[in-house]
């Protein structure tokens, strides 16, 4: 045994050399990169670099194997290093302004669906305008994404980060644009919608042409910049984050990313809600002087997101190519096996278009990766169904102004997005979960997430009596027909959706359906008198003697069950997104180092394909299934959908997120049994860096 360890010594010693020499070189790399001689603005106190050290450079690039790539350069913009700022040349700092870009663009993403949804509502918009303004972000990021993700990967990631955080500035003031130079309302219609056997209906309402034509483009190259924008961030930028952290970590930090995206969406939610105002059905009682918040105020919240956006480009145009610490972490994450690429392991990749192909070629080649970009689609489509009809699910089973179900998504439910996210991160992080672990986890919490859409099927409110959809004027109406022969004389138009509360707890369409001939403005608060359709119920007097037939707003619903839902659906939401981040850590470990960022991009293509581009279609399409009574006289044009069907709506709500659920299962589970073909150490036992390889050694010695 002796003689066994003399002779392994000398073979075991050059490699150990070369570990240590190329560790202690990498620990050493922002000192020997320092550009030196004119090329450099030199600072008082600033080391200057030896003739020695420009000598050492060429060895240490032929030693890493990867070039200019595997250096850790000083921080600084251009030219310019500053000593005292290198302290902040770490991937913590890169992350702080990192996730402010990411939550700007996210409050940007929201007040763009806010603003589009009331646009749409406010100008009764083609099908052929609603699709090219909800869908320019994901056809622009669709066609970009592998030539940015091919060619992004191999040069300075931070750099293109920067570049992004310029464009998504840009963008936002393109969205901003139309409300600066014209963004107020011709409004035509008669708020006022009483019994009047000799009115005149006009009730066409529109925008003037200008801010029509400009609102559109506007928003078309506004959404086409953001998608560019977008690209960088979410494929270079989860690169990035994994290359400079040890493999433990990357899912705490890629948790933090994605937090950042849904809190910025839900944030947008939340100081974009009062902005719909102008746009919101009255349906609740609304005091004579309180004034609608002009719909010009949107351009305030882009420029600010704008700004916020462009604080970040100076800071992330300073980091180098690779952050201070992160080429030992590079050095031994090359020792891991990669299941299905062993022979790209080392390969350089080519640059031409036809090595772009090729490369995707070989990764769609790959089952297990074919199905976690299925599964990230699947799963897209459940945020999609939280961010999209959550809000209108709210107002419609609860009875609230759209204006308070828009603050509730926002404030209370999108968040458990956020935490899901960023929980999901640590708790892979911290049980140091392999590729099989990764994929049991999203199975269980994809269980767990179904279970609890179960219990939200259950918790709705009863149907509020509402005459000429579900209560037949006492007998004298029909049900689906608002017109009886109490309100037959009246000429009521269905344009204008304008809900009151009888005294016999009946809902109605607008006073003019209830017959009703005469209003009053009591403490701020509208009544209405001599309905001809209310016979039924308590009276009570106003201070006059007049006795109130009528109320503005919809019937209370006496339903406590709010509270009840948003614990259900938060859970849900929560145990939903858990699976986010370990699905984004298996496909970086089932590559190779130089598929990665590639890799990310076609999974990005298949989410766009199959998730978010589909996705506003199918719920938009249920949202009109649920419909029972939609506007028809607007000026010839399909109009908005007034009232729905509490119990259909919930059922094809939970019954659209239990099918991307089963088949996030599904597929999960197929990537799981193709693991079998999986190295045994590569799949159960993942490598984990080592802090102090050397010293290890010596004491087995």
């Amino acid at each position: 045994m002796q003689d066994a360890r003399v002779d392994m010594g000398p073979q075991a010693s050059p490699a150990q050399i070369s570990e240590d020499t190329l560790a202690e070189e990498a620990g050493n790399a922002t000192k020997r990169t320092l550009p030196s001689g004119d090329g450099l603005i030199k600072f008082h106190g600033f080391p200057q670099q030896g003739n020695d050290q420009a000598v050492a450079r060429p060895a240490l690039r032929k030693k890493t194997r990867e070039g200019k790539e595997s250096l850790e350069r000083p921080c600084g913009l251009g030219c310019i290093v500053i000593p005292s700022c290198q302290r902040f040349n770490n991937i913590q700092c890169f992350l702080v302004f990192f996730c402010i870009l990411v939550v700007s663009q996210g409050i940007v993403f929201g007040l763009v669906d806010l603003s589009i949804d009331t646009f749409q509502k406010e100008n009764h918009l083609g099908t052929s305008e609603n699709l090219v303004l909800s869908l320019t972000y994901d056809i622009s990021s669709c066609l970009i994404v592998l030539f940015i993700s091919h060619y992004g990967g191999r040069g300075n990631i931070p750099r293109w980060i920067a570049f992004s955080s310029f464009l998504v500035g840009l963008g936002s003031l393109f969205f901003a644009f139309p409300y600066i130079s014209d963004g107020r309302y011709q409004l035509s219609a008669d708020p006022e919608d009483t019994c009047q056997e000799m009115k005149i209906i006009k009730t066409c309402r529109k925008v003037s042409p200008s801010f029509q034509a400009k609102y559109i483009a506007s928003f078309i190259l506004g959404q086409t910049v953001q998608g560019i924008a977008g690209m960088p961030l979410y494929i270079l930028g989860r690169v990035f984050i994994d290359n400079s952290v040890a493999t433990h970590s990357a899912g705490i930090y890629l948790g933090l990313m994605d937090a950042s995206l849904i809190l910025g969406y839900s944030l947008a939610y939340v100081i974009g809600a009062p902005l719909m105002k102008g746009a919101e059905n009255n349906t609740f009682p609304i005091r004579n002087k309180e004034l609608l918040v002009p719909p010009e105020s949107w351009w305030i919240y882009f420029g600010f997101v704008s700004l916020t956006a462009w604080i970040t480009l100076i800071p992330l145009s300073c980091f180098p190519h690779s952050v201070g610490g992160d080429s030992k972490i590079k050095a031994e994450k090359r020792k891991q096996l990669h299941p299905f690429d062993n022979k790209f392991k080392d390969k350089e990749l080519g640059t031409s278009i036809k090595d772009l192909f090729a490369n995707t070629w070989v990764l769609m080649k790959n089952p297990v990766f074919i199905c976690l970009a299925l599964t990230k689609a699947s799963e897209s489509l459940v945020l999609i169904g939280a961010s999209e009809f959550l809000p209108i699910y709210i107002e419609n089973q609860f009875v609230l102004t759209r204006t308070t179900a828009t603050k509730i998504a926002g404030l209370v439910l999108l968040p458990g997005g956020a935490l899901g996210k960023l929980l999901g991160g640590i708790i892979v992080s911290k049980l140091h979960m392999s590729c099989k672990a990764l994929m049991r986890f999203t199975i269980v919490t994809s269980v767990i997430s179904l279970v609890f859409f179960g219990f939200v099927i259950f918790v709705r409110c009863d149907t509020i009596p509402f005459a000429g959809i579900n209560a037949d004027y006492d007998g004298t109406g029909q049900l689906g027909n608002l017109t009886a022969p109490c309100n037959s004389h009246c000429r009521c138009s269905s344009s204008l959706y304008s809900a009151i509360c009888g005294r016999d707890h009946i809902g109605y369409f607008s006073p003019c359906f209830a017959g009703c001939i005469q209003s009053k403005i009591i403490q701020d608060h509208k009544a209405y008198y001599n309905c001809s359709c209310i016979q039924e119920g308590l009276t009570t007097a106003d201070d006059q003697g007049d006795f109130i037939d009528a109320r503005p707003g919809t019937c209370d619903a006496k339903c406590y069950k709010l509270p009840l839902f948003i614990a259900f659906i938060f859970s849900t939401i929560l145990f939903s997104v858990f699976s986010g981040v370990p699905n984004t850590l298996t496909i970086l470990r089932i590559v190779s180092d130089n598929q990665r960022s590639l890799a990310l991009g076609l999974a990005l293509v298949f989410l766009r394909i199959f998730g978010t581009i589909p996705g506003p279609i199918v719920f938009k399409m249920t949202a009109d299934i649920s419909c029972i009574f939609r506007e028809t006289e607007y000026c010839g044009d399909k109009g908005n959908c007034w009232i729905y069907n509490k119990m259909k709506m919930a059922y094809l709500l939970v019954g659209i997120c239990c099918i991307c659920k089963v088949v996030t299962i599904f597929f999960t589970a197929i990537a799981f049994c193709l693991c079998k073909y999986l190295p045994k150490d590569n799949s159960e036992i993942l490598h984990m860096p080592v802090k102090n390889p050397t010293v290890k050694k010596k004491r087995k010695n």
